[in-house]
């Protein structure tokens, strides 16, 4: 290639990355990197790490998708670059805050509007259409758009295009938007123009690991998904531990605390997403405790709540009301243990009882309960 030709050719490539920026924040995405469609062979022995230690828990896909998950050419062998675009989703106010109202059902941040996956892979669409035809190539391009779902790791391929770096807390962790950035990938059958990856900019700060409720970090970058809460509370599909139920809190779906405490939220800036506003902010425990599943239906439809279904969402309900200490609760939670068909929100119910109820109570709710529950693990909640 002569001076005159890698000219043009450094040219075109800059008008296309250019391109795919300013489509980009035509649709609202805050920040739009790109890079190429490998992830080192590090980042894939992390993983496999992560899955032979068994931190991943009951979430058997991640083993069942490891060999396409360790880099985007394994799943889709065409690709050549990787457009990541992130949305801010930052809270309007500090989410540690919520952590000391004990009467409220405590919902991660990312869950408090509607599910972002929905909104985020409907733009992706549109814009990859629009690329598309803009591209102006002799070759056919194909496209594919991930949002979350897919077995792509995400946050590697948005450090090593430039949005941020993976923090010791494994999360994504942006100079201008701090912890909070939803994320979405477009694989593209064609090279591109390539930014910088970013540094990781950590330093010797601890607090994302000292802050974790139910000390679920093993080291820094290494999570222990098994002992986190947001697993517990969302993944999870049995009983919740006891060992870990006190320092649930009032979490009643997933966990921000490591995502709060960094100090590069300092830069974060407030959504201006409508649909990411905090409408679930703040629930009252008495409400949630009486949902039927027709009601959880209605109450987090278009929410990312309502694939965990009302069962578990319920028991964490319970969970949360046992370490409320609310004496006036606890009507509610003795409706649930006497009548509820799940047996996961009758023990979660027994358990929180006895956080709260007095002893009169409690002998005559057992005494009740026992006469007619045939469920080993409820029963167990009153003996161990």
């Amino acid at each position: 290639m002569n001076q005159f030709s890698y000219k043009f050719f450094r040219m075109k490539k800059n008008i296309e990355n250019k391109l795919i920026k300013d489509l980009a924040k035509e649709f609202e995405f805050d920040v739009c990197k790109v890079t190429d469609s490998k992830l080192s062979l590090s980042t894939a022995l992390r993983l496999k790490e992560f899955i032979d230690s068994g931190f991943h828990g009951e979430m058997k896909w991640m083993e069942d998708t490891f060999e396409r998950r360790k880099s985007p050419i394994n799943l889709w062998g065409e690709a050549k670059s990787a457009i990541i675009l992130g949305l801010n989703y930052g809270p309007k106010t500090n989410p540690l805050e919520k952590n000391n109202y004990k009467n409220i059902g405590n919902i991660s941040v990312y869950a408090q509007g509607n599910d972002y996956h929905n909104l985020i892979k409907g733009r992706l669409k549109v814009l990859s259409s629009k690329l598309i035809s803009k591209l102006n190539t002799k070759n056919k391009i194909k496209i594919k758009v991930f949002v979350d779902t897919a077995p792509i790791m995400e946050k590697p391929l948005a450090e090593k295009a430039g949005l941020g770096w993976q923090g010791k807390h494994t999360n994504l962790v942006s100079r201008d938007f701090g912890s909070w950035l939803f994320l979405g990938v477009i694989l593209i059958n064609k090279s591109l123009e390539y930014d910088a990856p970013e540094n990781n900019n950590c330093g010797s700060c601890n607090k994302c690991i000292a802050i974790c409720p139910t000390n679920a970090f093993d080291g820094p970058n290494k999570l222990d998904a098994t002992k986190c809460i947001s697993y517990l509370t969302i993944e999870n599909k049995d009983i919740i531990p006891k060992k870990y139920r006190v320092a649930i809190g009032n979490k009643v779906f997933g966990c921000d605390d490591c995502l709060a405490i960094c100090p590069w939220n300092k830069y974060a800036k407030k959504t201006k997403e409508i649909k990411f506003n905090d409408n679930k902010l703040n629930f009252d425990l008495l409400k949630l405790l009486k949902l039927s599943d027709q009601d959880f239906r209605n109450q987090f439809s278009g929410s990312p709540i309502k694939r965990i279904g009302r069962d578990r969402f319920i028991r964490n309900c319970c969970i949360a009301t046992g370490n409320s200490k609310n004496e006036k609760l606890v009507p509610s939670l003795i409706n649930l243990l006497m009548n509820d068909k799940s047996s996961l929100v009758r023990g979660a119910a027994v358990w929180a009882v006895q956080q709260i109820g007095n002893k009169q109570i409690l002998l005559k709710t057992k005494i009740q309960h026992l006469n007619f529950e045939k469920e080993t693990s409820v029963i167990d909640e009153w003996y161990t």
